[in-house]
């Protein structure tokens, strides 16, 4: 992933949220996205397919095939339409404390029931369609998540040329890192040790970009 060529964005002032389609549409949208969702964290991948999407929403089921195709459709919706709303990080006025939140935030949406977070990254690797879904939903995220950078460069607890996705992605990987790949218990002290650790290696320069021209790894 390539450094931005400022440390982070300067507009620090919400995004508006996308425009979303009203009527009839928007309804059966809903209707089908909540079904996936049902029957993803209820019977697994596996099991998914257009036709109980369509019994479990109340829709045709060529209503189903005729706009989503497919299971890789449906779940790439579900995916775009989790990016569709007006969510900004946390502000707390600090960096560390920052991370922290977002942290717990992510540890939250992991460890919830029904587990629908964990459900859609495992459904990510069956599909190629809700990788790349996947991959636009993250990519959303961290750059709204950029700000929180900004403002600590501002602050003066950061170096003016840190890199804003780098810092966020090691501030967070932690806990990905413990409930999906070691399968732990949620740690209630964890996303503060990684806030901390990767707030402490960023005002030390870890994170910095080098000087344009003036080398570096």
């Amino acid at each position: 992933m390539t450094a931005p060529q400022d440390p982070a964005p300067q507009d620090d002032r919400p995004r508006p949220p996308r425009s979303r389609p009203g009527g009839r549409s928007a309804r059966v949208r809903a209707q089908v996205l909540d079904a996936v969702l049902a029957e993803l964290t209820e019977h697994g991948y596996d099991r998914l397919t257009p036709d109980s999407v369509a019994a479990r929403a109340g829709v045709h089921r060529t209503t189903v095939y005729r706009r989503w195709k497919d299971v890789g459709g449906l779940l790439a919706d579900v995916l775009d339409a989790a990016g569709d709303d007006d969510w900004q990080p946390p502000d707390t006025g600090s960096l560390e404390d920052d991370l922290t939140a977002l942290g717990d935030e992510i540890q939250a949406a992991m460890t919830a029931d029904p587990p629908v977070m964990e459900a859609l990254i495992a459904a990510s690797f069956r599909s190629p369609q809700a990788a790349e879904a996947q991959r636009r939903l993250w990519d959303d995220r961290y750059g709204r998540c950029e700000v929180i950078v900004g403002r600590a460069v501002r602050r003066g607890e950061l170096p003016a040329r840190t890199d804003a996705r780098r810092l966020l992605i090691a501030a967070t990987a932690p806990v990905y890192h413990h409930l999906v790949l070691l399968r732990t218990p949620p740690d209630p002290a964890l996303p503060r040790r990684a806030a901390r650790a990767a707030a402490l290696a960023a005002a030390a320069g870890a994170f910095a970009v080098p000087p344009e021209g003036g080398g570096g790894a």
